[in-house]
């Protein structure tokens, strides 16, 4: 009804006589019925929308060009693994241009459409492997949905670290950013951070130096306006001219209570390679503890005294040296933080490092891509409430099943298969869950991702 239909039934209501109102009290009953009406009210669903991942590339490498120490060039191209739900067309598959590296392979995005009004899940994840003069080790990264808000928690401002923050567009409007560092003196918003426009299906580049530079522990914070962009951090480390590896990092889960790194893998033996857990919290200050355990025993092996943590300043722990194993680790506070986990195979030649980050909740069946590398397994992390069975699925769901029963809390950890596609069904309530890769001389992990869950149904009231 609308409002001028309203004002016309008060004005007809008001020159009623109030004998006719009389009458009409005197002929109700007393005892007439009260009626109750529910409201009218229509449920929509909404259309679904088209799933989009965006990939990082091949590694990159600065400073080979002696005429031009800050020109980048391609070090290794990017192996991709890609899956879609079965029965589901391939997707469709576009370059995203390396803008700011000439004659680089191009990045990958895909994109799927929905099928008689069901998404479509994708998954998609790539590796490459660099054994350089100058770069050496073993990468490997998911292909992630551009968001409009991302957290690198990885990377180093410090002497020898040639760290690079590497944004993806893959959507038909350009997008321009703003990365703010987290530092030893807080929230700070660099020169080279701010405006950066990426243009439609192109790639840009900004040298972690120009952001950060002298920081040991930085947190970037990409905010992205007009269109969302894809973000990946990659990491490399020279030590005395030696390199020490390679690393692409993809966004950490966004600000919560309670972060979980569902598997690292510690190898033992060299007190200078000690794992590193890295946590912010950037709005307000928090007290927060690190607990660290045995996937193989079950048993805590490590737990931090309360630490104090400032808003807005990174803080690094240096966990004691681990017997080489697989291990998990938790991150609770009482107010949002961020949080992810470095380890190394060693310092000396032929060394490399991984970044592990936080892993978002699954609350939906979810693919998962593994990439091609050595030993890759699945290790997931049950909400702390109550055991969990999950369903994990080859081929992207279409092939052979098998359960795995989660106790609350803990992890567990199976292997997979590189360059296939799982279907990981969480069952009732939430898991975390991340891929890793260990070997001589190469360590990599990435979160999986949840598939977006399709959104709420709205429900219309006429007025």
């Amino acid at each position: 009804m609308t409002r001028s239909s309203s004002r016309i039934r008060i004005a007809v209501g008001a020159v009623i006589s109030a004998a006719a109102i009389a009458a009409v009290a005197l002929a109700v009953p007393a005892s007439w019925p009260t009626s109750h009406r529910s409201a009218l009210s229509v449920t929509a669903d909404p259309e679904p929308s088209t799933s989009l991942l965006a990939c990082g590339g091949g590694v990159l490498a600065i400073g080979r060009d002696a005429a031009d120490v800050s020109a980048l060039a391609s070090a290794a191209p990017q192996r991709l693994t890609v899956g879609v739900t079965p029965g589901a067309p391939d997707p469709e598959v576009a370059d995203i241009a390396p803008a700011d590296v000439p004659g680089a392979p191009a990045a990958g995005s895909f994109a799927a459409e929905p099928i008689d009004r069901e998404r479509t899940d994708l998954a998609a994840a790539g590796s490459a492997t660099v054994d350089d003069a100058d770069l050496a080790g073993f990468a490997a990264a998911a292909c992630t949905p551009p968001t409009m808000e991302s957290w690198l928690a990885a990377g180093s401002g410090l002497t020898g670290a040639a760290d690079l923050v590497v944004l993806a567009n893959p959507g038909d409007v350009a997008s321009r950013v703003e990365l703010t560092v987290f530092g030893a003196a807080g929230q700070i918003a660099p020169d080279a951070g701010s405006g950066v426009l990426v243009p439609p299906r192109s790639q840009r580049v900004v040298p972690l130096a120009a952001l950060a530079l002298g920081e040991q522990s930085p947190v970037v914070l990409v905010t992205a306006t007009q269109a969302p962009v894809q973000a990946t951090l990659q990491s490399s480390l020279t030590r005395t001219l030696v390199p020490g590896g390679i690393d692409q990092s993809v966004p950490t889960a966004l600000p919560a209570a309670r972060q979980e790194i569902p598997s690292f893998t510690a190898v033992g033996g060299d007190s200078t390679a000690d794992t590193l857990v890295r946590v912010l919290a950037p709005s307000n200050a928090a007290t927060a503890t690190v607990t660290v355990t045995s996937i193989d025993s079950g048993e805590q092996v490590y737990r931090t005294d309360p630490l104090a943590l400032e808003a807005g300043i990174p803080l690094e722990v240096d966990v004691a040296t681990l017997p080489t194993g697989r291990y998990s680790a938790t991150v609770e506070a009482d107010a949002p933080v961020v949080a992810a986990l470095w380890a190394a195979t060693g310092v000396g030649e032929g060394s490399d490092f991984a970044w592990y980050v936080a892993a978002e909740s699954i609350d939906v069946p979810s693919l998962l891509a593994v990439a091609a590398g050595p030993d890759p397994r699945l290790a997931v992390v049950a909400d702390p409430d109550e055991d969990r069975t999950i369903v994990l699925t080859e081929d992207a769901g279409a092939g052979t099943s098998r359960e795995i029963t989660v106790p609350a809390g803990d992890a567990v950890s199976v292997a997979l298969d590189g360059g296939t596609t799982y279907r990981l069904d969480p069952g009732e309530g939430g898991v975390h869950a991340n891929v890793t890769f260990a070997g001589s001389g190469a360590l990599a992990s990435y979160p999986v991702v949840p598939a977006d869950a399709a959104a709420a149904p709205v429900v219309v009231r006429p007025r």
